[in-house]
């Protein structure tokens, strides 16, 4: 019995030796993708704590999730390549048809080659990061994912968009360094624009102090002055200076103290409203005598 559990076992010999290492391959595919994110979690963690500002820190966090995929992608190609070699598959053809594969492949990938260029550039330049809020390929919208090939985005009713990064060509973002809260307010003709100007100026002082949006306002309010003279209004604009995404939330505070200084103040906010001129009306025909006993 032992001379034939030999025999067998020489017989697969060859076939275990191709597991082990094929097993050893896939190990050290493992370990090595584990040591490398790793060591982009620690980089991204020391980078982070030397960074100058929370822009830098979205920057650093963007780029450390993107090398993670594609150092990825990299170890899977490598580990499937060796196992393919180790089951007899042979590489160099593979690699030598590869050049005229993805030579055709090029001209029917275009978009997707232009998809990881564009995407390289967005991180490279810092355009785009995790937690930015954008406009992007005509959709806006929370950044929730950059990678190399597409953004993932959330607009304000939850609904999510994924754009390839080849159709980005122009980037808004609302949310680098600063950004300003804009007020456009009509009041009426017969009010005191200089009594109104002032008002906004004590509502915007009152609301830096206030212990919720104090800290997101940066600068005191700046009053433009007369911005247009619409139909039943005169618009006074206004705008201050807030962190990154504190401008809506600013915004609709200052408009509420701003109603109730206005009504405070006798400072009228008109709606828009219509005179129908028709016009000098014709004569009325005089009522005759049977007319009038008609009636």
């Amino acid at each position: 019995m032992s001379l034939e559990w030999l025999e067998h076992l020489r017989n697969w010999g060859p076939e275990l030796r191709t597991a082990l290492r094929i097993t050893m391959i896939l190990a050290l595919a493992w370990l090595v993708h584990a040591i490398a994110s790793r060591l982009v979690r620690r980089v991204r963690i020391v980078a982070s704590a030397h960074a100058s500002g929370p822009e830098n820190m979205k920057w650093i966090e963007t780029v450390g999730r993107a090398a993670r995929y594609a150092l990825s992608v990299v170890t899977l190609l490598v580990a499937g390549m060796l196992v393919l070699n180790e089951v007899g598959v042979s590489i160099a053809p593979i690699l030598g048809a590869a050049g005229v594969v993805g030579l055709a492949i090029g001209f029917g990938a275009q978009s997707l080659i232009k998809d990881y260029f564009t995407g390289f550039f967005l991180l490279v330049e810092n355009q785009i990061r995790v937690g930015d809020v954008v406009e992007i390929a005509g959709k806006s919208g929370l950044v929730e994912e950059v990678s190399l090939r597409k953004v993932r985005l959330r607009d304000y009713d939850g609904s999510v968009h994924y754009v390839s990064n080849g159709l980005i060509t122009t980037v808004t973002n609302r949310s680098t360094e600063f950004a300003f809260a804009l007020i456009d307010i009509g009041i009426a003709y017969k009010s005191n624009i200089d009594q109104a100007i002032e008002v906004l100026r004590q509502v915007a002082l009152d609301l830096r102090q206030d212990p919720l949006l104090g800290p997101k306002i940066i600068d005191d309010i700046e009053v433009a002055g007369v911005e247009s003279l619409g139909d039943s209004a005169v618009v006074l604009r206004s705008r201050m200076r807030v962190v990154p995404l504190a401008q809506w939330e600013v915004r609709r505070a200052f408009l509420k103290r701003i109603k109730e200084a206005f009504d405070a103040s006798d400072i009228e906010i008109p709606f828009p409203h219509r005179t129908v001129y028709l016009g000098n009306p014709p004569p009325w025909p005089a009522v005759t005598e049977p007319a009038a006993k008609l009636r």
